[in-house]
C-alpha cells in the first residue's frame, strides 16, 4: 500500500503535468490568435490599387481608386492585383514565420510549417502605361445606363 508521502508526490506530479498542459494550450490559442491577426498590404506606385492579405496570403480586401478604370485597362488591373497580392503574401508569410519562430523549438524552420508561399513574379510592378484605359474622345456614357436604354433589337 502506498505511503501518504508517495501519494502526495504523485498528486504533485499530476498537478504539475496539468499546469504544463494548460500553459501549452493557452500558448497555442494565443499563437492562433496572433496568426489570425497577421495581415500585409501592398499598393501600386500611383496608389490606385491596394490589396490586403492574411497570414496565408489569402486576399482579404481590394481597394480601387475611383478613377482606376480610366487609368488601367482590365488586363492591366488584373495583373496589378495579382502582382500586389503576391507581394503582400510574401510579407505576410514572413510575419507569420516570426510569430511561429517565437514558440517553436530552436532549429525548427517555421516556413516548413506554414507551407510554401510563391515568390511574386516579376520583381517589378506590372507595366501601367501612362495612357487612358479608354479613348476619352468617345461619347461620355457616365450619365446613362444600359438598364434605361430598353431592350436590344436583334436582326
Amino acid at each position: 500500500m502506498p505511503t501518504d508521502r508517495s501519494a502526495q508526490d504523485h498528486r504533485a506530479e499530476v498537478e504539475e503535468l496539468l499546469a504544463d498542459y494548460r500553459h501549452s494550450r493557452d500558448r497555442l490559442e494565443q499563437t492562433h490568435r496572433e496568426l489570425a491577426a497577421v495581415t500585409a498590404e501592398a499598393s501600386n506606385s500611383d496608389g490606385t490599387v491596394r490589396v490586403v492579405v492574411g497570414h496565408r496570403g489569402v486576399l482579404r480586401e481590394v481597394v480601387l481608386a475611383d478613377d482606376v478604370y480610366r487609368r488601367l485597362r482590365p488586363a492591366e488591373l488584373a495583373a496589378t492585383i495579382v502582382w500586389l497580392t503576391g507581394q503582400a503574401a510574401a510579407t505576410a508569410a514572413a510575419r507569420a514565420a516570426e510569430v511561429l519562430a517565437a514558440v517553436l523549438p530552436a532549429g525548427t524552420d517555421p516556413e516548413l510549417l506554414l507551407g510554401e508561399v510563391a515568390a511574386p513574379e516579376p520583381e517589378a510592378e506590372p507595366d501601367q502605361r501612362s495612357r487612358p484605359a479608354y479613348d476619352t474622345t468617345e461619347e461620355d456614357l457616365s450619365q446613362s445606363s444600359w438598364l434605361q436604354s430598353g431592350p436590344v433589337k436583334r436582326t
